[in-house]
């Protein structure tokens, strides 16, 4: 033996194999399961109060965790509050401040994500989403209908993507439940994701308190229930974790009375710039007629106008790059538009856009029709917890958690999410702890 070299303990050379075989053993209980994500656009946090009549949603609100509602971001928006559940930032950290921007330098526009310019780098790689970060690391995602999913964003891509399509039909829905529970059994990805938007459509067009919302809400129950009876079938129950939640929730509007018609106040052509309509719009003055149209527009009744550093804090607003000079913020139930012909009509059984809306969201995130829910269920979760609000950017580190990935920095409040988890220690599983309790043991028993 060289002069340098110890003998090996004795109680190591016992302890060795079984020590390793802890190692394994902690290393296979610590390992991720699949995700499946679920993000239904417009179902206000009340649409499930009455689980009595939504077998679906009462089996997984029992055997996982419902919150008593999830607070969007401002602006209470879509695009918005995609990329602040996707990424865990607020929106002037991930810089998607609209369905409708304009970069000035530019002059490109986001149109809701209908326009080609939409698919720009531009307006996604300011914050880095959770499905970049998985396809980064070796984990493929499936996405469907997911906006934002055909997007090139930091160099990456989705493995799959369904692309979106307006509305999708319940077909669809219960088709891409299939497909992905079969690539999660099958090992191809790690987490699939589904978007929805029927609770939207009809909310905006009937009203959040319409029999058409509660139709679409006992339809989209049905298809819970399917997924159920697959994961059953399929023995998944005890290997795959479920989460539900939506962008926001939805308010009733009427335009017979609380429209707000910017061009009563102004001369539209002192703007050089108008986008959006409703709870929250933006206008780029013309050169030198800033201060006219601030003073104008700051006697309307019925909605605030705010120069971009008089945005409140509390809103994460003010700091995005596609900010306006101006932001018109209406009060809850009031719809801002240049007028009432430039409203944004729907086509019902007539086939011409002459419908009214009667139901919208965007105003503060703190108005309660504002709203949205979180529901989740699986090996990771709580039994029957019906737990305290969350708000959009604490759903990341969740996500996160259950998928073993170490989150970004982000918003999101680790305290308001980790009681109703499963042993959690932190936001990403402690691996790398366990590990190195091994090894003190070893060193332990080699001195």
């Amino acid at each position: 033996m060289s002069p340098g070299l110890r003998p090996v303990s004795p109680r190591l050379t016992l302890l060795l194999p079984p020590l390793l075989l802890l190692l394994l053993a902690g290393q296979q209980s610590l390992a991720t399961r699949p995700l499946l994500v679920f993000l239904i656009d417009g179902f206000r946090y009340d649409y499930m109060d009455d689980l009595n009549a939504l077998p679906g949603f009462r089996e997984l609100a029992s055997s996982g965790v419902k919150v008593d509602y999830l607070t969007p971001d401002f602006p209470s928006l879509s695009y918005p509050n995609y990329y602040s559940l996707m990424t865990g930032r607020h929106c002037d950290i991930h810089q998607m401040t609209g369905n409708y921007m304009w970069d000035e330098s530019s002059k490109k526009e986001f149109l809701i994500g209908t326009n080609p310019d939409s698919l720009m780098p531009l307006w996604w790689d300011g914050s880095e989403p959770l499905w970049v970060t998985l396809q980064k690391l070796g984990k493929k995602v499936f996405m469907y209908y997911w906006p934002g999913c055909e997007v090139e964003i930091l160099s990456v891509r989705p493995s799959f993507c369904e692309k979106y399509v307006y509305n999708p039909s319940e077909k669809n829905l219960t088709d891409s439940i299939e497909n992905a529970l079969n690539v999660i059994r099958s090992g191809q990805a790690g987490m699939a994701a589904i978007y929805y938007e029927k609770i939207d459509v009809e909310g905006h067009h009937f009203g959040p308190d319409s029999p058409q919302v509660r139709t679409a809400v006992q339809q989209l129950d049905l298809a819970i229930q399917n997924l159920n009876r697959i994961i059953k079938e399929k023995n998944m129950v005890n290997q795959l974790n479920i989460i539900l939640f939506s962008d926001h929730g939805m308010t009733k509007i009427q335009w017979m009375e609380k429209v707000i018609e910017l061009d009563q106040y102004i001369n539209m052509s002192s703007i050089a710039k108008m986008m959006d309509r409703g709870p929250v719009v933006s206008l780029w003055p013309q050169d030198n007629m800033y201060h006219e149209v601030y003073a104008a527009l700051s006697q309307v009744h019925n909605m605030r106008v705010y120069g971009r550093q008089e945005i409140p804090d509390r809103f994460h607003f003010k700091g995005g790059r596609f900010v306006a000079p101006l932001t018109l913020v209406a009060e809850p139930g009031w719809f801002i538009a240049q007028n009432k012909a430039m409203l944004p009509y729907w086509k019902n059984d007539t086939g011409e856009a002459s419908a009214w809306q009667n139901g919208w969201h965007g105003y503060d995130n703190e108005f309660l029709d504002m709203r949205g829910f979180f529901l989740a269920s699986g090996p990771d979760f709580k039994r029957n917890v019906r737990a305290a609000p969350i708000r959009a950017v604490d759903v990341y580190n969740v996500m996160c958690w259950t998928l073993g990935v170490k989150p970004l920095p982000n918003n999101g409040s680790w305290s308001r999410v980790e009681y109703f988890l499963n042993g959690s220690e932190g936001p990403s599983k402690p691996m790398t702890l366990c590990c190195m309790g091994l090894l003190g043991i070893l060193l332990a028993l080699w001195n």
